[in-house]
């Protein structure tokens, strides 16, 4: 493994914009709208992050200048955190599987004017292979699905930071997807719910 914890501080205590706030509170009412229309289909594994926490984080990578602005979301659900990664000035796209995600998540973009490019697909690419230790029938990371990458004429490896919120147990398989595609350099982000964040880079 070639990753190494980030040194950088985040301000827990940073006050959100008023804009920000704006844009949360209604993208927490189309959460709540998305999951009634959908309960009699509910999509797998949709839970959202702690967005007040994310935002945080990401500000504080951006004024460190530890990363460059190419930001990719992994499994990126209605596009909440690529929308603020734009709103914090990051060349920001997501990657969504489910179809459903993926039109709510064009439509949030499209009504607050945000520059996020929004696709649907595996952020997993077509050609990897995964470690014996994990069995891509039990995992939900690796689920089947053609990649996002040629639609978006991009790579993992174009991307200078990336963000994801791993499935309970399946960091493993983040970071070891992270570890073999992102470029050296890369900064991986993820959320682990009440653990909280973590940020690392990609050493070699």
């Amino acid at each position: 493994m070639s990753l190494a914890t980030l040194a950088i501080e985040v301000n827990h205590h940073r006050p959100i914009p008023a804009k920000v706030r704006e844009f949360l509170a209604d993208a927490a009412l189309r959460i709540d709208a998305f999951i009634e229309e959908h309960k009699d289909n509910p999509v797998a594994g949709f839970v959202p992050s702690d967005y007040e926490q994310v935002y945080r984080a990401l500000a504080s990578l951006r004024e460190s200048a530890a990363c460059g602005e190419e930001f990719c979301e992994w499994g990126s659900g209605i596009g909440v955190i690529a929308c603020l990664a734009a709103m914090l000035g990051f060349d920001a796209v997501g990657i969504e599987i489910d179809q459903r995600l993926v039109s709510t998540s064009c439509k949030l973009a499209a009504d607050y004017q945000l520059p996020v490019q929004l696709a649907r697909g595996s952020y997993v690419p077509d050609d990897f292979r995964a470690e014996e230790d994990f069995d891509d029938s039990h995992v939900m990371t690796l689920e089947h699905g053609r990649a996002a990458y040629e639609e978006l004429g991009l790579g993992p490896d174009d991307f200078e930071v990336i963000f994801a919120y791993p499935w309970p147990g399946e960091d493993d398989v983040v970071t070891s997807l992270f570890d073999r595609c992102a470029a050296r350099g890369a900064v991986l982000v993820t959320f682990h719910g009440q653990d909280g964040l973590l940020l690392r880079r990609k050493v070699r």
